[in-house]
């Protein structure tokens, strides 16, 4: 059984999950608007795994016995200034995904959670690969500049 605690962190989790999912769908559109759309596709992506991870803490929780909230999405930003602002904005949004996730962890801990720290360590995991793809595309961007950008936005574009 998950602590009431612990529940009540997760589903503020949930909740910034489903945030994110929708400020990497804003930022989409910007740079589908902007001419960009490699960088469009790329952040589409990330908005539907940041909706996977609410989804997937959920059924975690409730495999726990824990009950999985909605709550109110705050609205997100609609505009940047450019690709680099966009992957500015991504970088230091992941950067502190990552304290939020740390901070689960640490939750976990004091509650002697030893299965939900084990979770958990799975997004600590993939932080660390989200930190280093932004802060790679963010480095690009700033030392290519405006005329190579219509490279970088065709590579964004072969996600998978």
């Amino acid at each position: 059984m998950i602590s009431e605690k612990l529940q009540k962190a997760i589903n503020e989790q949930i909740t910034a999950e489903m945030w994110s999912a929708n400020l990497y769908m804003s930022m989409s559109f910007y740079m589908q608007k902007e001419g960009l759309d490699g960088c469009a596709v790329w952040l589409k992506k990330q908005s539907e795994e940041e909706l996977g991870h609410a989804y997937d803490m959920a059924a975690y929780m409730m495999k726990r016995g824990g009950v999985a909230k909605v709550d109110k999405v705050d609205v997100v930003p609609q505009s940047w200034d450019g690709a680099l602002g966009v992957f500015e904005n991504v970088y230091s949004h992941e950067c502190n995904v990552s304290k939020m996730i740390e901070n689960l962890v640490k939750i976990a801990s004091e509650e002697k959670d030893m299965a939900t720290q084990d979770f958990l360590w799975g997004y600590v995991r993939e932080q660390v690969e989200e930190e280093a793809t932004a802060q790679d595309i963010l480095e690009k961007i700033r030392k290519a500049g405006k005329s190579a950008m219509l490279f970088i936005d065709d590579k964004l574009g072969q996600r998978k």
